[in-house]
């Protein structure tokens, strides 16, 4: 994985090009070797050797707080110690600078090595990032530089038991704590009451205090609130209380966990129950939970949306990585487990010796489409992360451009690599065989973590409908449009070299893909034409990941041409083949997706419940 990661980020991002740039020219090459090798090794040596462990010793709820296995706090610590949780952060408050593009490639090492182990990590950092956006400076000092440090960790509270994706049916509630609520220098403070479900790392002991965003709706003076989610706003929920420096106070706040949700896998991040506002641990002998308004009344949902994002590109990036990880270990199990022999005279002869499985043509072709999935998957998300750089520090044109291709490709980052990189570790589990589902090899793991991610951060059916009903026609299509041209410039590039035939499938599956969306919104965003929103999106997946495969292609064509042998023809050659099955097995997926979606077919709308 690791060659792989150094091809992405150098010779196809290019991202030494950013070290010109004034906020990261005090790094090179060299830099992004030092914090790799470091990250690399540390999930070596301090997640891997617990995974197994996490996974069999869940999260458990004593005496009003969860309780995680010893060895997370090790590897917690040692996470913090590695500065990652500031690593993109500027120098003034301990930050590296360093790129996004190797910050998420970086903390893509704890993904593999320990997802239970690594995701409230993530979880912090979106945390403590969407605060510095959109928080007050006092705020930023309290609450985010603490996260940045590692001294806290953060989580975000949206989901109810009643409203999982729907929003705007949150039912907790924010009153004003009392004439001074204004005056507290932490922000206007008020009084939450309400129940928050599968919040992740909702409750530990790992760090001296948690750091909730808590959607609620501020109750008006007749008790009453706005419909929908224009009245929702955004709240920081300490679990213990601090002073006006971050000082904490030695009370806690009115938050109790109501319970803790046994998962499938990522069972090292404790999943809880939380109760704001019972009474249980009242507040100045008050009940309801202290918090502090971020943002302006009403702006919960855009406030939030920021960390959103950056969590739906870190799902897909555990994604990418669990089937990363799945992919390597049914390939070390293929060349080493001996099975049958070749076709011909005999192939039923017991005194033939019979051959490692990785020679047969079907064991072949699913590692094949484990690559392509996997390695693809890594692209994308690196690529994202590279946008994310341009959006910070390019040019205005290259900003805005940037800017344009993160909201299109944000839904297929988060929900491509949670589809297929899980049927990845299918495979690697096919490839296993019987052992593939004990616990004597690590694949039924792999899958069950992996599992969670078409969920996590909004399921696959929302991001669909975000994709067709939202991204495609914001700005006019403006979006799409750009999109387009992006990967027309790419088959332009190849059609001129000895990839002309991929680059003529891309560009056929793009008009398809195109055709089938003006048809589809024909008459503007309706039911019927949301209806087939999944295949849309399983299309336009297969089709942006196809562009990414024939765009890694070019560039290993220009490694070939100019002599470069420091990867190895073997690695190359790799990528290539990968690319082609890519394009030759799976992009004609996308025909029958994009049949039922450009004749906007009413199949499943029409179906009725009593038919089921």
């Amino acid at each position: 994985m690791r060659a792989t990661m150094d091809f992405l980020l150098h010779e196809w991002l290019r991202i030494d090009s950013l070290f010109q740039r004034p906020r990261f020219e005090d790094h090179s090459r060299e830099t992004v070797t030092s914090v790799l090798d470091s990250c690399e090794r540390i999930a070596r040596e301090k997640f891997a050797p617990i995974n197994r462990t996490l996974d069999i010793e869940e999260p458990r709820l004593e005496d009003d707080r969860v309780v995680s296995p010893a060895c997370l706090s090790a590897a917690s610590q040692a996470y913090a110690g590695s500065g990652m949780f500031a690593a993109s952060q500027d120098y003034e408050i301990g930050g590296m600078q360093l790129p996004h593009a190797v910050e998420a490639a970086a903390n893509g090492f704890f993904s593999k090595a320990s997802i239970g182990a690594s995701g409230g990590h993530l979880l912090t950092t979106g945390n403590a990032n969407l605060i510095m956006t959109h928080g007050t400076p006092r705020q930023k000092e309290v609450f985010a530089h603490n996260e940045l440090a590692g001294r806290w960790f953060g989580t975000m509270c949206l989901s109810e038991p009643q409203a999982g994706s729907s929003l705007a049916d949150i039912a907790t509630r924010a009153e004003a704590d009392g004439a001074d609520f204004e005056g507290d220098p932490l922000g206007q403070r008020y009084r939450l009451h309400g129940n928050k479900m599968w919040i992740s790392n909702g409750d530990h002991e790992l760090t001296d205090n948690i750091v909730h965003l808590v959607l609620a709706k501020i109750s008006g003076a007749d008790g009453k609130v706005i419909a929908g989610i224009g009245g929702i706003s955004l709240f920081i929920v300490p679990k213990r209380l601090v002073d006006a420096h971050g000082k904490l106070t030695g009370e806690r706040n009115d938050i109790a966990v109501a319970g803790v949700n046994h998962k499938l896998g990522w069972r090292g991040t404790p999943n809880t129950l939380l109760n704001f506002g019972e009474g249980r641990f009242p507040v100045r002998g008050r009940h309801g939970a202290i918090g502090y308004l971020i943002g302006k009344p009403g702006e919960g949902i855009r406030c939030m949306f920021h960390m959103m994002n950056e969590a739906r590109i870190a799902v897909g990036i555990a994604a990418t990585m669990l089937g990363y990880a799945g992919y390597e270990a049914s390939l070390a199990y293929a060349k080493d487990r001996r099975q049958g022999r070749h076709a011909g005279p005999g192939r039923k002869d017991p005194g033939t010796p019979a051959v490692r499985i990785i020679e047969h043509a079907d064991v072949k072709r699913m590692l094949l489409t484990q690559k392509a999935y996997v390695e693809g998957s890594l692209a994308l998300e690196l690529y994202c992360a590279r946008c994310v750089d341009e959006q910070r520090t390019g040019s205005r044109e290259s900003a805005d451009k940037a800017h344009l291709l993160l909201e299109m490709l944000t839904p297929v980052a988060k929900s491509w690599p949670s589809e297929w990189c899980v049927e990845a570790n299918s495979l690697a589990i096919q490839i296993h065989g019987g052992y593939g589902y004990t616990r004597d090899f690590p694949v039924e793991q792999y899958w069950r973590d992996n599992r969670l991610n078409m969920i996590h951060e909004g399921t696959t059916g929302i991001q669909a409908l975000d994709l067709l009903g939202r991204k495609v026609v914001m700005g006019e299509g403006r979006g799409m449009k750009l999109l387009t041209e992006e990967i027309k410039d790419t088959v332009r590039q190849a059609l001129a070299t000895s990839l002309r035939a991929q680059a003529e499938a891309v560009s056929a599956a793009l008009d398809a893909l195109n055709a089938a969306t003006v048809s589809a919104l024909e008459g503007g965003i309706s039911e019927r034409a949301l209806a087939n929103a999944t295949p849309y999106l399983q299309a336009f997946g297969h089709v942006v990941l196809a562009w990414q495969w024939l765009s890694i292609s070019l560039t290993v064509l220009q490694v070939k041409t100019r002599g470069d042998d420091s990867y190895g023809a073997a690695f190359l050659n790799g990528k290539l083949q990968a690319a082609r099955f890519f394009c030759e097995f799976e992009l004609p997926k996308t025909g029958p997706w994009l049949i039922v979606v450009a004749g906007r077919n009413t199949t499943c709308l029409d179906m009725q419940e009593e038919w089921f």
